[in-house]
């Protein structure tokens, strides 16, 4: 979305009541409230000032993002800042540090993918096909491509049983991922523990659902740990599918504020996917799937590459989210 779109809708639920006119300079309308910390004297912006300024800004959404950005700032000198990376053109999410995702806080960092609402519906897809795995056994899912770690955890957090293993190629959306995992699965749904090694024990207390996880860093699947060859049940790659003569023309929110190799898919967007095609049959477990997103306009070539690589394809849409998912399920080897 562009910096006038952005949809704090992510954040939280939108209608926040009417919101008076205001200035739209960052010296209009202060108030004096006070954080109990800060020295006495120094004014902080007031709801009115922040929805202003952010309107001025071209911002949609103004007043549910001037909200969002009062809650976050903990001092009048923080506001002001967070509400001029916000009016330059900074993703709402970044400029808060966080995005919602499934009903999780998702962690962000400064040059990590920021994840969409439409990829909910990919997770909603796995999630189905998890349960249907969870009942005979623990599944394994791979998050490839991953991120900030926000499939991976809305995977873990929602299934009984899992061993996760999250991979990418970018060290910052490694970091992400790591936080995120561990305060995603430090509730009352099981816990995790990441480590050095593949395959340690989870943290969990007494009676915790066993989750264990790791988060590996490298490029596609040679980041991932030998013994998960043959075995994955769900491998969720989120890869890029922007083909690249069109990067010039996304949102400057997109473009400029998020890494490229999350964006940029190749000639026709699809060349990241060509490669994840072409080992995934031998990654999966027998009937395991592959599950991926791309655009309607891409969909055909997308059904033709994985059927290339040996794969079973089927596709899912949501009109709702402008969403499409295409499966693809390991087929049994031939002559058994």
């Amino acid at each position: 979305m562009s910096s006038q779109q952005s949809d704090p809708s992510r954040q939280l639920d939108a209608g926040t009541g009417a919101v008076p006119e205001a200035g739209t300079g960052v010296d209009a309308g202060v108030d004096a409230g006070r954080h109990p910390h800060e020295p006495y004297g120094q004014p902080r912006l007031s709801l009115a000032a922040v929805v202003g300024r952010l309107r001025a800004a071209g911002c949609v959404f103004a007043e549910d993002e001037a909200e969002l950005l009062l809650a976050e700032a903990p001092t009048p000198a923080a506001l002001a800042a967070l509400t001029d990376r916000r009016a330059a053109g900074e993703p709402l999410e970044l400029v808060l540090g966080w995005a919602e995702f499934r009903g999780l806080r998702v962690r962000l960092e400064p040059g990590v993918f920021v994840p969409r609402r439409r990829t909910e519906f990919l997770v909603r897809q796995a999630l189905a096909l998890g349960h249907q795995a969870e009942e005979g056994s623990t599944p394994v899912v791979v998050d490839l491509c991953c991120g900030s770690g926000a499939v991976g955890a809305a995977l873990a957090v929602a299934l009984e049983r899992v061993e996760l293993h999250a991979a990418d190629v970018d060290p910052v959306a490694v970091r992400c991922a790591r936080r995120n995992l561990a305060a995603a699965l430090r509730g009352g749904r099981g816990h995790g523990t990441y480590g050095g090694g593949y395959g340690e024990p989870g943290a969990g207390g007494s009676g915790a659902p066993h989750k264990p996880y790791a988060v590996h860093e490298g490029d596609l699947f040679a980041a991932l740990p030998g013994p998960l060859r043959g075995r994955v049940d769900i491998l969720a790659a989120n890869v890029p599918y922007v083909p690249s003569d069109e990067i010039a023309l996304l949102p400057s929110e997109a473009r400029d504020h998020e890494p490229r190799t999350a964006l940029d898919g190749g000639a026709d967007g699809l060349d990241v996917l060509r490669r994840v095609a072409a080992e995934a049959a031998d990654w999966l477990a027998p009937g395991g799937c592959l599950l991926v997103e791309t655009s309607e306009r891409q969909e055909a070539e997308a059904v033709a590459v994985l059927r290339r690589g040996g794969l079973g394809v089927r596709v899912k849409r949501s009109e709702e989210l402008y969403a499409t998912v295409v499966i693809a399920t390991r087929l049994p080897a031939r002559g058994r």
